[in-house]
């Protein structure tokens, strides 16, 4: 009762005041109001699939444009748990493009977008419906639904060495194996490293072999043509030692000498084992969805780190003949990466584990602090199940343990704690192979290790609960 004495006081001494305050007042709802409204209609327009470029779901990168687009649609909405609830997908880009008259005018600036037709009708893109000519073409079909080969083999390319003079003596690409049948392991590269005279470039094949009875190591270097590399790899023929990749199988044949490591090998070393060689026929199985897609780091002048996994997990079959020795890798799997880059000052760490039916690999780049902060370089988680991708982390720790007398990596904690992903993998180390990186520019000063592990992965993706134990591999440096 108060409160309205008061108000009609003051109502009765400020008539005029009181009459605009309470107009402005109720405008100011009433704007309201109507802004709720149409922000209300603009986002269930946004959201209808019948407007042209609607829809229910909108993937984009984190950076603008969608560098795996064509990964997306097959492998990932074409393969379970999404293959079928999406009922149209549609790619589309958007440019710049100028019109230049022929009567010395100046340009037009236009926005051209590019889609592909059957997926916007599918949509029911009503800008173009009635306009009989705009129908896919043969590359549109193709893009739409890639061979599995087409799909590997553009995640797969060789690149160009970047016009970075500052970085170049340490540019490296490489093809990277490994596999496990019984107690038979395997690590394999492939690689083709800076530019020499006459379009030639340094190239070399290293394989190491591990079983009960011991480790063999096997290498040779060659120069390679640089355009037939950009031109044909995966493709490569690296002295006596070649991958192929036909419908979706890698098919690698080495014929390789013995190598004689560690910091103490001398004649004695180099006699025993002259003579010694590792042959082989290995084929590895892609599978659609099972894989990362390329991913690129860029930093100061021209630096470039490049990363993709095309065989998250596949089947394993062949064999891998050791100083007479033939040891079958039937029934077994494998793991297929692609790394390229400037490799200079660089370091990383990395590891990968297939268990119960899930592959999972990790990793951080580590660039030199000219190109880039180190601090602030992302690290990735990927995890794919038996029909693909079924979770991606970036934001990850990695946690190193030494050995107290050796000074050797003897224990790895990797851990993720997103919204719909928390995971950690405790990595317990079974083996060291150390490689000293004594080459100028490349990893100079460090000690690279390669780490046979044990995995003991814990924790959920969505509502599915982990915990499994498997046989991994791993690789660290440490600086001398």
């Amino acid at each position: 009762m108060t409160m309205f004495r008061l108000a009609w006081r003051s109502l009765m001494a400020h008539p005029v005041r009181s009459g605009v305050l309470a107009g402005g007042f109720g405008l100011g709802v009433s704007v309201m109001a109507n802004l709720l409204g149409i922000g209300e209609v603009m986002l269930e327009q946004v959201r209808s699939p019948a407007l042209a470029g609607g829809g229910d779901l909108v993937i984009a990168g984190d950076l603008g444009e969608v560098q795996s687009a064509r990964y997306v649609l097959s492998g990932v909405l074409g393969t379970p748990p999404l293959e079928g609830r999406a009922a149209a997908v549609s790619p589309s880009l958007r440019s710049l493009v100028y019109l230049v008259p022929d009567d010395g005018a100046d340009p037009v600036q236009i926005e051209a977008q590019g889609r592909i037709p059957s997926l916007e009708r599918a949509l029911g893109a009503a800008e173009t419906a009635d306009v009989a000519g705009w129908t896919d073409t043969a590359a549109d079909r193709a893009w739409v639904n890639p061979e599995l080969d087409d799909v590997v083999r553009a995640m797969d390319r060789f690149h160009p060495i970047p016009d970075a003079p500052e970085w170049a003596d340490g540019w490296a690409e490489w093809l990277y194996f490994n596999g496990r049948a019984g107690d038979t392991r395997f690590y394999l590269t492939f690689l083709v490293g800076p530019s020499r005279p006459e379009g030639r470039r340094a190239a070399g094949v290293r394989l190491q072999v591990t079983d009960a009875g011991g480790a063999w190591s096997f290498s040779e270097s060659a120069d390679v043509d640089a355009e037939t590399v950009l031109a044909e790899a995966p493709d490569l023929t690296i002295g006596r030692n070649r991958v192929r990749l036909v419908n979706g199988r890698y098919r690698i044949t080495l014929d390789l000498p013995a190598t004689v490591t560690g910091p103490d090998a001398g004649p004695d070393d180099a006699d025993r084992h002259r003579g010694e060689r590792a042959t082989g026929e290995i084929v590895l199985e892609a599978t659609r969805g099972r894989a990362l897609p390329p991913l690129t780091i860029r930093g100061a002048r021209g630096w470039t780190s490049g990363y993709t996994v095309p065989v998250m997990s596949g089947r394993l079959s062949g064999r891998v003949t050791v100083d007479g020795a033939e040891r079958s890798l039937d029934g077994g799997s494998g793991y297929h990466d692609h790394n390229w880059g400037h490799w200079a000052g660089v370091s990383w760490q990395w590891g990968q584990v297939v268990g119960d039916g899930l592959s999972f690999v990790y990793g951080r780049v580590h660039p030199p602090a000219e190109a880039a902060d180190p601090s602030r370089m992302p690290g990735f988680l990927m995890v794919s199940g038996p029909d693909g991708p079924i979770g991606y982390a970036s934001r990850l720790s990695i946690t190193e343990e030494d050995d107290p007398e050796t000074g050797e990596p003897r224990r790895v904690v990797v851990e993720t704690r997103g919204f719909t992903m928390q995971l950690r993998l405790e990595v317990d180390i079974d083996e060291v192979t150390t490689t000293r990186m004594d080459r100028a520019g490349f990893g100079a000063g460090l000690e690279f290790y390669q780490l046979r592990a044990r995995f003991h992965v814990t924790g959920r993706i969505g509502e599915r609960t982990i915990d499994l134990t498997a046989p991994g591999a791993a690789e660290t440096f440490r600086g001398r």
